[in-house]
Formats: C-alpha cells, structure tokens, sequence
C-alpha cells in the first residue's frame, strides 16, 4: 500500500561517489564500492513491499478498479472497447488469486502490471486521473467497513447470550461485590444486563466508526485532485459508499476512522475483559460452570477444568491497546499529505478487529452454554452480612437518620460478623438509640431485610436486581437489540446492492 513511486536517483552506479572522488576504482576506493554493490537495490525494495499484507485488501483493490474504470469509460476519458479490456482482465486476475500476482511493491502495483501483461499498454489506462495514495485509502476504507459490519454482529450475539442469561435467571440471586468484597446481593439477570448494556454502546460506537469510515477518497489523486473530469460521486456510489471525502488533501491523508475503529474495538475488548474476568472468578468459586468447549483440563491434574477461553478474551484488551498505541504512534507529528509511515497503520487495526471480533465471539458462547449453580448462589448471597445495606434502609425508611441507622448495623457487625439477626440489631439499636427497635419497626420488617431474596425484591426502583425491575430492563435491552439489528442490516444491503450494481455495470462491458 504504497503512494507514486519515485525514481532511484542512479544509486546503482558503482563508480559514483567513490571514497577518493576521482572515481578511478583505486584500492582505497574500493571497499566503498564494495560496499554500495552491497546495499544496491536489493534489501531495500523488499522493505518497502506490502504485497503480501495487502492480501487483505486484494478484493477491494479490484472493486475500487472495476468502478474507476466503469466511470472512466462513462467520463469519455477511456473508449468503451480498451474498458471492457481492462474489466475482462481484472476477472481473470480474481479468478487467479492474490498468490498468482507479479511481484510489486503492493497489490495496486501488481495489479496494474497484470492488467498490463493481459492487455498491453492500453491496461495502463486503468490508472488515469488516480493516484495510488487515493486508491490506497480507498481500498482500506471499502474492507475496513466490512469487518466493523463483522464486529457489530459479534457484539449483537454477545448481547443476545445475556439477554438470554437475563431471561432465564431473572430470580437467581446471587452476591454482589465492589472492592472484590460481599457487598449486597443481586441476582445473575441484574449482572448480566449490566454487561449487556455496555456492550449496546459499544455497538453504537463501532456503527459510528462505520459511517465514518464509509467515505470515498477516490478522485483525490495524490492529494491536490485531478484535472481529468472525473465523476467522484458515481464511484463511490458504485462501490457504496455514502458519500465523498470533501477535501482531496485530507482524503489521502486521513487516517482517524482507523484511529476511531481501533479505539472503539480497544474499549469492547475492555469491556470482554471486564466480563471474562468475573465468570473466571466466578468459576472459581463454583457459581457458574463454563462449558466443555469453553474450558480445558490440566496436563497433569485430572480434576481440574480451566475457563482458560475467558482468560484469553481478558488478554485480548491488552493486544487491542498496544494496536491503538501503535497505531496513534504511527500518526503522531505526519506532515500533510501522504507518507510511507501510513503503510503501517493498517496493520494495527487489521489486527485489533480479527483478535476483538474472535473475543467477542468466544465470550458470547461461554455465555450462552454456561450453567449457573443456584443453590451454591444462594449461599453466597448473604455471605459478608451483604444485606447490611438492606436493614439501614428499612431503619431510615421508618424515621431513624440514615446515617445513625448505618452506625446502628454497623455496630451490630461488630459484634455478631456475619450472624447478625434481630437480636443483635435490638441489642445495638438500644446502645445507639436508646431505645427499642419497636419504636420504629417490626420485627418482620427487619427480618425480611435481613433475608437475600427479599432484599433483592425491595430494590425494584429502575434498574434494579428486583425481577419486576429487570423485567423492564430487558424489554429495553430487546428494543435496542432489534433497532441495532436493524441497522446493522440496513448497512450491509446498502453494501450488497453496491455490489450487485457494480457487477452489472461489468457486465455491459464484459
């Protein structure tokens, strides 16, 4: 993925610029000599190719061709025989595949020199009103938007598995934690809607990164336009795109939509992380079961059953923040307009997207097939006296101060640990108050608090764990899925019908 190639300046000219400067090949010359011999032409050139990681953009390098050549042909800058020419050639090239490719400096130069060897110098006429600096961006915009489509599909499975979750376990209660430490219970729909709501907006992030990136630099040139009458709206109408890049500068340069879809895929990826990590955790205390095919054995320890899938989806978030490292590094302090540096950019992001999107799909089958304990979740539940937060609630709830109710559970805390019952709660209400809890609430109200279950059930404000209160959350959850799902759709026919267009364009001509 190279810009215009520049001529080599006669750097193989062994003569040239000897040590002594009279050229006369002496002794004290010639180790230079030997030495130029050396470096002359060869290393240099493989360093500069692309051609094998452009592999990846070998079908939208012929696309972007294939529309280039439709609107040359329609602008009368190309007759319609050396058009049909040039199409017919590029389809024996797909059919041959990106292996069978003369070497060149990238897949647009292979390309181009294969179209030649098919149809002379006449192929060359491919290339008119272009430069490969807009061809390039083109080419990663028309394949980049493709796999953020891939990506926000593996987000809406993911969120489809905790839906499902949220669905079936709407009444399992389970403990909850902050600091790693029993805080109050919820119940598993509580948890796994929370995680289906963060990956909803890392849904809206990636569709976002996708309108962003669906815009055509073709017409650019280099980066100052063309003089040639060039119909940039009809190729990127051919290939799809919503619309043109407005400024031909910023057109061939611009590489933020790489920036902004790799950062997007860095934050799912956290997001994955963040979930891995409680079902290893979770695992590990024996509330949820990981499924055979998400799970592995010991070498060595029979007994044993690894979530070491999850393990791996949490490793992900630090591939997809060196990638946006890397990445930002790459563009930091690039002059206007186009630089080799560029031709490491998109390597970052290929390699965030396929290792996020694989995560993404591995953490929503370890959802969708894992199996929650309920009883070993029950216990847990109050473990921490977790309902401590509950039984300060019911007190301020009748008329004691909040803050002198937290002091009244706390010192029963302190006495009891764990056991805390009504006793202990009058014992500490009458060291606290003194006086009875009577005075403001029954002892049925206080023993409900102190119960998991029905504290679960008393916090059915919006978006709580109470199961009424989750039962409205999925309903949103459903309606955003649906919406997203949606546009998702609407996306990628708008692609397909760019697609079917431009192949019955090639076929008017081939």
């Amino acid at each position: 993925m190279t810009e215009e190639p520049t001529a080599n300046g006669g750097g193989n000219d062994p003569a040239a610029g000897d040590s002594n400067g009279d050229g006369d090949g002496s002794d004290d010359g010639s180790e230079g000599v030997v030495r130029r011999e050396r470096f002359s032409g060869g290393p240099a050139r493989g360093f500069l190719s692309s051609l094998a990681a452009d592999e990846r953009i070998f079908a939208a390098d012929l696309a972007v061709d294939r529309a280039h050549v439709v609107m040359l042909e329609e602008q009368g800058i190309v007759d319609e025989a050396t058009a049909g020419e040039i199409l017919a050639a590029l389809a024996d090239i797909e059919d041959a595949g990106h292996q069978a490719l003369p070497d060149g400096e990238d897949v647009h130069e292979a390309i181009e020199t294969a179209v030649i060897d098919r149809v002379g110098p006449d192929g060359g006429r491919m290339h008119t009103a272009r430069s490969r600096n807009d061809e390039v961006a083109t080419c990663i915009r028309y394949r980049l938007r493709e796999d953020l489509l891939s990506a926000v599909e593996a987000t809406l499975e993911a969120r489809g598995a905790l839906i499902e979750t949220a669905e079936s376990e709407r009444e399992t209660v389970m403990p909850g934690f902050t600091h790693l430490q029993p805080a109050q219970p919820t119940t598993v729909a509580h948890w796994a809607l929370s995680y289906e709501r963060e990956l909803a907006r890392e849904t809206d992030r990636l569709l976002d990164a996708y309108d962003r990136t669906n815009h055509s630099p073709l017409g650019a040139a280099a980066f100052a336009g063309t003089p040639f009458d060039v119909d940039r709206e009809r190729t990127a109408d051919l290939l799809g795109f919503d619309g043109t890049m407005d400024n031909a500068m910023d057109a061939v340069s611009a590489r933020d939509f790489l920036v902004e879809s790799t950062a997007a895929l860095a934050s799912l990826a956290t997001t994955l992380s963040g979930l891995a990590e409680d079902v290893v955790i979770y695992a590990n205390k024996g509330y949820v079961e990981v499924d055979d095919a998400y799970a592995s054995t010991s070498s060595i320890m029979p007994q044993k059953k690894n979530p070491d899938t999850l393990e791996l989806v949490r490793a992900r978030a630090g591939d997809a923040a060196a990638g946006l490292n890397g990445l930002l590094t790459t563009l930091k302090g690039l002059p206007r307009a186009y630089n080799r540096d560029l031709q490491r950019a998109g390597g970052h992001a290929w390699r965030a997207i396929d290792g996020v999107s694989e995560a993404t799909e591995v953490a929503a089958g370890a959802i969708a097939t894992a199996e929650w304990n309920d009883a070993v979740l029950a216990d847990a539940a109050g473990e921490g006296f977790s309902t401590a937060t509950g039984v300060a609630d019911a007190l301020a709830m009748a008329g004691v101060p909040f803050r002198t109710a937290h002091e009244v559970v706390a010192s029963a805390a302190e006495a009891a640990g764990d056991d805390v019952d009504f006793e202990t709660l009058e014992a500490a209400a009458r060291d606290t108050l003194g006086e009875s809890l009577s005075a403001y609430v029954d002892r049925e109200t206080i023993e409900s608090a102190l119960d998991p279950v029905e504290s679960v059930a008393s916090r059915d404000s919006a978006g709580g764990p109470a199961p009424e209160a989750v039962a409205e959350q999925i309903v949103t959850a459903r309606d955003d899925h649906a919406a997203d799902t949606d546009a998702l759709d609407e996306r990628r026919t708008a692609i397909d019908d760019a697609v079917a267009e431009l192949q019955a364009e090639v076929q008017t001509y081939v």
